[in-house]
């Protein structure tokens, strides 16, 4: 079994030999301002105690796979005839914000799976005229499933 080479490590006998030390994947290395008293970072340990890690009620949990289910019924509506995604009046800023159909739904499956959602970065120079509400979806959802009932 000797003598295999991989990506320069040389196997010897049942194993791979190499300079590196195997490493749990999940291990990172020493915080080196864990000790620091001025480090700026510490003010950022506030914000992960605000509670939202607490898990989703019931309710929370089922507007959210509604939400889910609604956006692919919306995307499948509206994506064909050139709409982008979804606009939303964020009420920390007073500004509207852009997403995309597969950022918001993996936005939403993100809360709905860790209770969270990690900050992403915002569409680069969207059209607003290729974004809609969400109130503008489902008003044309339900217009254009009334057409297909015949109401």
């Amino acid at each position: 079994m000797g003598g295999e080479d991989f990506h320069g490590i040389r196997r010897h006998g049942g194993g791979w030999a190499g300079t590196v030390a195997t490493v749990p994947h999940d291990a990172l290395p020493p915080d080196p301002f864990s000790q620091d008293s001025d480090d700026p970072a510490r003010a950022l340990e506030a914000l992960d105690d605000s509670g939202a890690d607490d898990p989703l009620d019931d309710e929370e949990r089922a507007s959210l796979v509604a939400d889910l289910t609604d956006l692919a019924v919306y995307q499948a509506l509206l994506a064909p005839r050139g709409i982008r995604g979804i606009v939303v009046e964020c009420p920390d800023c007073d500004e509207q914000h852009y997403h995309d159909w597969e950022m918001l739904r993996s936005s939403l499956q993100q809360l709905l799976d860790a209770g969270r959602m990690r900050p992403h970065e915002p569409a680069y120079q969207p059209d607003p005229a290729a974004y809609v509400s969400w109130d503008y979806c489902r008003g044309y959802a339900d217009a254009v499933l009334a057409e297909d009932t015949g109401s």
